[in-house]
């Protein structure tokens, strides 16, 4: 239970970034990167290369303002990780692999001033296997942090590509858990209006990373890998019905490095709660299972539940105990840490 009492409040899926960082144009010698802009009012403009990105607020990287908001909302610990816009798979591995330093050392940081109120996930250089795999042992060996968040594909892979393996392979042995958050989305330029991208390609990129992790066997070679898909796992719990039919009507096609039905694995892997609609929820949790559902709202942005768990709380179909779990338990199991380090 929470100080007041309640159920324990942990959301998995929230981002930070750095009050500030050097000038990575002229760190690595070429652009692309984000830059950030400090305005009058107090906000910071993200520019990436010379183009606009978005706004933020300070309660994206100052930590009293998001400590406030925890405490308005009734959230008492926040796993951190970044923007994926900070991802950086594009770039010279050496300078992607520079810039998870200095993000990964601001979180561990923030980890280390607030260890009540925040837990803490890396990024790593994925376009380059060893680095990653260098970077992701100092997250959880010299930083603290618990696992580290990586998109939905690294460029021309995706999550099953063999490349990548022994990334997944290592995390399974540190123990580390992996945040699959979509980005880079297919058909982005394809979708430019109406903020497609982010309405149908995130959806779409999320559930390609299931199946690609599916039937490329990664679960199946790696049972003890805990693996966390953001936004309610996509489109895939969705859209379950006809994937499955997919693999038994065209084995040939889809089984083809794994002959285990995708439904096996359904209580295998957890998804976070960022569905906006209490049927769709209460599905996932048919679904995936009670204990694999994990409160998430993509704080600090629009897009994302702006009362944090309000959806759980809610819900008409679930149990109090259900609701814990949700809230808080699932989180604490799926990342391996005690609710006695929180209180």
């Amino acid at each position: 239970m929470s100080r007041e009492g309640k159920p324990l409040r942990i959301d998995i899926h929230t981002h930070i970034l750095p009050k500030s960082y050097p000038n990575l144009r002229e760190r690595y010698g070429y652009g692309g990167f984000i830059s950030l802009v400090p305005q009058e009012d107090g906000n910071v403009a993200m520019w990436q290369g010379d183009k606009f990105f978005r706004l933020v607020e300070p309660n994206c990287f100052d930590i009293e303002a998001r400590i406030q908001d925890m405490d308005r909302t009734g959230v008492d610990v926040q796993v951190i990780s970044t923007i994926p816009v900070m991802f950086s798979y594009w770039a010279k591995p050496e300078d992607t692999e520079d810039l998870c330093h200095i993000l990964n050392n601001d979180i561990a940081e923030t980890v280390k001033a607030y260890p009540k109120r925040f837990i803490g996930l890396g990024t790593l250089p994925m376009q380059d296997p060893a680095r990653a795999i260098v970077e992701l042992r100092r997250c959880i060996n010299e930083l603290g942090l618990v696992g580290v968040q990586i998109s939905s594909h690294v460029n021309e892979w995706n999550l099953n590509a063999p490349e990548l393996f022994p990334i997944f392979e290592e995390a399974e042995k540190l123990g580390a858990v992996i945040f699959v958050h979509p980005w880079d989305m297919m058909g982005e330029q394809d979708m430019k209006e109406f903020w497609l991208p982010w309405l149908v390609g995130m959806p779409a990129e999320t559930t390609r990373a299931v199946c690609s992790m599916i039937f490329g066997g990664v679960f199946e070679r790696l049972p003890k890998l805990k693996v966390c898909f953001a936004h309610g796992a996509g489109a895939f719990c969705f859209t379950l019905g006809r994937i499955e039919h997919g693999f038994n009507c065209r084995p040939d096609l889809v089984a083809i490095k794994n002959n285990v039905p995708p439904s096996n694995y359904l209580g295998k892997f957890w998804v976070d709660s960022l569905t906006h609609d209490s049927d769709m929820l209460y599905h996932l949790v048919k679904k995936c299972g009670k204990d694999k559902i994990i409160l998430g709202s993509d704080y600090p942005f629009p897009l994302g539940e702006q009362e944090p768990g309000k959806l759980i709380d809610e819900m008409t179909e679930i149990d109090d105990q259900t609701k814990a779990l949700l809230l808080g338990k699932n989180c604490l199991e799926f990342m391996g840490l005690s609710e006695e380090k929180f209180l």
